[in-house]
């Protein structure tokens, strides 16, 4: 989901407006998918996102820049140099299309002023940043080779080539007249495809809000049209080309809160959808940006997949060790065999039978048995491989039962982790989560070194009494939180059975406030896998009465004297909790 080349043109004359003549203070790279450009203006600093996810790529002003890694990726240490210091001198659309070009003039050698462009392809999975001078490229996010496509390559010193031009019309400067008779001669097609076919930039999106101005089904052939339909086509056009004269950009969701459409102009309101308006299209695409979950936090998607194939191997193997105990556990079956042919061995001849059958001399009332034999060897011989059987087995039942129990331990350990991706949020916190799995053995990368203080701290959030509740994000912050942070007298809360974090209620060696008490056990279920679940079991007990055993994997511990509380998150309570500052410090 995305804008379509029609509303980006609203967007780019937004950016144009405010970035025009700015200086590039600052360039910054949050991620593989996107790029940060801090824009200097009179009395005031712009950030430009330049977000290349397949999810919605765009370019929009931000309030707030996203964390940057420790090491700066190479090709922004490549724009650094080209573009810093320069001024934006133009921003302009690609003929409607999703292409942002931004002309900046740069001092090069000698004093000279040269202009470098940095192009934004805003075009879904093939999105891309480009940097070009003198129509050479300088550099791409993604180098594209003859091996990727063989329609266009992008990579350095290679001319610069726009996408193939497309044979429309613009809705701006094009008279309305041809636009309907291009749409007419289109007779074949659907009503909102023969408008894609005809207009520059229209998707989907713009394409539909027509037909649903002009009163008309967005899948009605165009061959079903009268003079009239095409009146109100032709009404339709113009009031579209009007309203973009002032964007209102909005967006629209469905029942369940999921993005359907986003545009520069106001969307029609339909049955069982939600209209949101804004004041801006960057406004617009930073709530987009968070409802459509653009924002990649490096690392986390590569981790969390380790973490489900290493879960998925753990159950596995699980598994298995169960059903190799259930065969285990016919030791006493193979005892038997062995002691019936120890008891007939001299009634039977070697070599003769498949089987035999036998009084059980086990039976109290002189049931029978039947002991399958091998033929190629003896009855004494058989019988010796039965209590051989029988000891392995016996063994194995010890073996297998600590094997099944180490194979639980690192399910649980693997669950904590998976939880803990799920509320990490910083790359501090992914940088823990990493250190954390190459230690255990996870992940076969040597363990960086980690500047102290870019170390990630705990949740932080008051409670209506003033009371403190902490809130470890990972099984490293956990362990720290409860043994070093914690107070001996401060109340200790988990989920019970299920994978969350630590979360410490200060008492300062008071009684806990009931309610309080009752908020944190939320806060726990809240950062759980138990998340949006009712009636959550939740232990508390007092820090002092949990303990970490020898040799433990982080976050596991062992507590008693422990009391349950069951809560069911009230949303409406924890919504003025949650949005406090989580990284104050403790």
């Amino acid at each position: 989901m995305s804008l379509d080349g029609f509303s980006m043109s609203a967007l780019v004359r937004e950016l144009a407006d405010a970035l025009m003549g700015g200086r590039i203070d600052k360039i910054n790279q949050p991620n593989k998918q996107s790029i940060v450009l801090s824009v200097r203006q009179p009395g005031k600093n712009l950030l430009l996102y330049i977000n290349t996810n397949a999810a919605n790529p765009s370019a929009h002003l931000i309030e707030n820049a996203p964390e940057n890694p420790a090491e700066p990726p190479t090709f922004v240490m490549l724009l650094r140099k080209q573009l810093e210091t320069g001024r934006i001198a133009a921003v302009r659309q690609e003929g409607r299309d999703r292409i942002i070009h931004l002309d900046i003039d740069v001092i090069a050698g000698g004093g000279r002023i040269t202009t470098r462009t940095l192009t934004l392809e805003l075009i879904g999975k093939y999105s891309n940043i480009i940097l070009h001078e003198d129509g050479i490229i300088t550099e791409a996010l993604r180098r594209i080779g003859e091996n990727t496509s063989r329609v266009r390559t992008v990579f350095k010193g290679i001319p610069y080539t726009l996408p193939p031009v497309q044979d429309k019309y613009d809705l701006f400067t094009a008279d309305i007249t041809d636009i309907i008779t291009r749409i007419q001669s289109d007779s074949d097609a659907k009503f909102f495809q023969a408008l894609i076919n005809a207009i520059l930039g229209f998707g989907p999106i713009s394409a539909k809000e027509v037909a649903f101005l002009a009163g008309l089904a967005p899948n009605i052939p165009i061959s079903a049209l009268d003079s009239a339909d095409f009146k109100e086509i032709s009404r339709a056009l113009t009031e579209l080309r009007t309203w973009m004269e002032r964007p209102a950009p909005s967006l629209r969701l469905d029942t369940n809160g999921k993005v359907t459409a986003m545009a520069a102009f106001p969307l029609s309101e339909l049955p069982e959808t939600t209209r949101l308006s804004y004041p801006s299209l960057s406004a617009l695409m930073i709530d987009a940006d968070k409802r459509l979950g653009s924002y990649v936090i490096p690392d986390r998607e590569r981790f969390r997949r380790l973490v489900r194939t290493e879960l998925s191997r753990a159950c596995e193997k699980y598994d298995k060790l169960g059903e190799e105990i259930a065969a285990a556990e016919n030791a006493e079956e193979q005892k038997i065999y062995a002691d019936n042919l120890m008891t007939y061995q001299y009634q039977y001849s070697d070599h003769a039978d498949d089987e035999i059958t036998v009084p059980n001399i086990y039976s109290e009332t002189g049931e029978t048995i039947t002991i399958p034999l091998d033929r190629r060897i003896g009855i004494i011989a058989n019988m010796q491989a039965y209590y051989k059987k029988y000891d392995k087995l016996k063994r194995a039942q010890q073996l297998l039962a600590v094997q099944q129990e180490h194979c639980m331990a690192n399910i649980r350990h693997l669950e904590s982790i998976e939880a803990s991706l799920d509320s990490s949020t910083r790359l501090a916190e992914i940088a823990e989560i990493q250190d954390e799995l190459i230690t255990s053995g996870y992940l076969h990368e040597k363990l960086p070194k980690r500047s102290k203080d870019r170390r990630a701290r705990p949740f932080s959030f008051t409670a209506p009494d003033g009371s403190s509740i902490l809130v470890g994000k990972n099984n490293a912050q956990n362990d720290t939180l409860t043994f070093k942070t914690a107070a001996p007298t401060d109340i200790w809360l988990h989920v019970r059975d299920i994978p969350g974090s630590h979360v410490i209620l200060r008492t300062n060696g008071e009684e806990p406030n009931e309610s309080s008490l009752h908020l944190a056990a939320q806060i726990a279920a809240h950062f759980s896998k138990a998340r949006g679940s009712s009636n959550v079991p939740v232990d508390y007990t007092a820090v002092r009465f949990v303990k970490k055993p020898s040799g433990s994997v982080p976050g596991f511990v062992r507590f008693v004297n422990e009391k349950t509380l069951f809560v069911t998150e009230d949303e409406e309570e924890l919504a003025h909790i949650l949005t406090q500052d989580p990284t104050t410090s403790t």
